[in-house]
C-alpha cells in the first residue's frame, strides 16, 4: 500500500472511525445473501468495524483486518474482539473463505500491484467463493485533495486486471456514487466476482 496513504489513515484513525456510513448496507446485504449460512468471511480494510459488526450480527464467522494498527485497535474496541493488522500482500490463506469483503480499500493499491493482490484474494477463496470490492473510477492513478493515492480504474481496465489474477466464473461491475471522507462525491465501481469451482 502507498505509504503516504497508510500514514493518513494511521494519523486520522479516530476521525475516520467516527463517520457513520449507511449507504453501503444494501451492497453488504446483497453480498451476504450470496453466501451459505455461517460462512467464513475475510474482511480487508475493516476500518472502524461497522461492516464487521453487521456480518457478525448475521451469524457469519468473520476475520476482520486493517492495514492501520490504529484503526484495527478502534475496531477491536468497538467489536470486543481482536482485529488483525494486515497489509494486503501479507495474505497467505489458501481456500479458507466463502467470501472476501473489501469495501473501499483496494482502491489504494498501486495499479501495477493490483493484479497480484487480487490473485492472493482469489487463492484465499474457496471454490465458488464470492469477492466484493469497490473502487473510485477514473482513467489513471492519482491523489485526492487529502493526498491519498487512488488507482482510479475504468471498468474495462478493472475487468482485465481481475482476469490477469486468475479464472472467475463471473465478474459483475456496477457503477454509482458515494461521498468520501473529503466530503466530495466520487463516482464508484462496485465489483462482485465469483471464483470458479
Amino acid at each position: 500500500m502507498d505509504e503516504e496513504t497508510l500514514q493518513f489513515y494511521r494519523s486520522h484513525a479516530e476521525a475516520y472511525a467516527g463517520r457513520e456510513i449507511t449507504s453501503r448496507r444494501a451492497r453488504l446485504e446483497a453480498f451476504l445473501a450470496l453466501l451459505p449460512p455461517n460462512a467464513a468471511i475475510l474482511e480487508l480494510g475493516c476500518g472502524a468495524g461497522g461492516d464487521t459488526a453487521e456480518m457478525l450480527a448475521h451469524g457469519f464467522d468473520v476475520r476482520a483486518t486493517d492495514g492501520s494498527p490504529e484503526l484495527a485497535a478502534v475496531a477491536s474496541q468497538r467489536l470486543g474482539r481482536p482485529v488483525e493488522t494486515m497489509l494486503f500482500h501479507e495474505l497467505a490463506a489458501v481456500e479458507a473463505y466463502d467470501g472476501v469483503w473489501a469495501n473501499a480499500c483496494l482502491l489504494h493499491v498501486p495499479r501495477d500491484e493490483l493484479a497480484a493482490i487480487l490473485s492472493l484474494i482469489r487463492r484465499a477463496l474457496k471454490p465458488g467463493g464470492t469477492f466484493y470490492a469497490s473502487f473510485k473510477t477514473g482513467e489513471g492513478e492519482g491523489r485526492d485533495t487529502l493526498n491519498r493515492y487512488y488507482n482510479y480504474p475504468s471498468p474495462d481496465w478493472l475487468r482485465e486486471t481481475y482476469a490477469r489474477a486468475g479464472d472467475w466464473s463471473s465478474i459483475d461491475i456496477e457503477s454509482g456514487k458515494v461521498i468520501g471522507f473529503d466530503d466530495k462525491w466520487a463516482p464508484m465501481l462496485f465489483v462482485t466476482a465469483r471464483k470458479n469451482t
